[in-house]
């Protein structure tokens, strides 16, 4: 079995369109806002919707703190378009650690960026920088959200199976595909 990954904070990853950079404090703004949206918080398992004042506060001090002793190690990277004359945040792209070297992928992009390919330019950098030196990389979507679906099988991910997650946001169990993807 291998040892628990010592936890160290994001390094930046450079993407065509945008960086994906460490969350701070000041994103706080505008991942509120997109995650306020139904739409975002119900195609993710943990986002509460309505979403609760100082929830978004929260999330960026539990990812950018270091991990309670047993937690998940997950690393969040904001995709920031400001250098290409785009917005701060344009969505967020994570990877927690999981034994034997696996890590799964989650990800979302703010409504107004859909059709953009930006979750599929995101996902794609992340999985060329590997910065768990994963062996294998997992993700789930939900069976609803196929582009979710297609983002994953663009960035070389195999479909594995069907299971399902309980939503938060939709308070409810909701089916999903799951996917894999075996790393070099």
């Amino acid at each position: 079995m291998t040892a628990a990954p010592v936890h160290t904070r994001p390094q930046p990853i450079p993407a065509e369109r945008f960086v994906l950079r460490p969350l701070r404090r000041s994103d706080a703004g505008l991942i509120s806002m997109y995650t306020a949206d139904r739409r975002v918080a119900e195609g993710t398992r943990a986002i509460p919707h309505p979403l609760p004042p100082g929830a978004t506060e929260a999330f960026i001090a539990r990812v950018t703190g270091t991990p309670a002793a047993g937690a998940a190690h997950e690393d969040v990277w904001a995709l920031d378009g400001s250098a290409h004359g785009l917005a701060e945040v344009l969505g967020l792209v994570s990877l927690t650690h999981m034994e034997r070297d696996q890590s799964e992928i989650g990800f979302w992009v703010a409504p107004a960026f859909w059709n953009t390919g930006f979750a599929s330019e995101a996902v794609a950098a992340l999985v060329a920088a590997n910065p768990h030196r994963s062996r294998t990389l997992f993700a789930e979507v939900f069976q609803d959200a196929p582009i979710s679906a297609r983002v994953l099988s663009n960035c070389g991910f195999a479909y594995l199976g069907d299971a399902e997650s309980w939503s938060v946001a939709r308070g409810a169990r909701v089916p999903t595909w799951t996917y894999l993807r075996k790393m070099a």
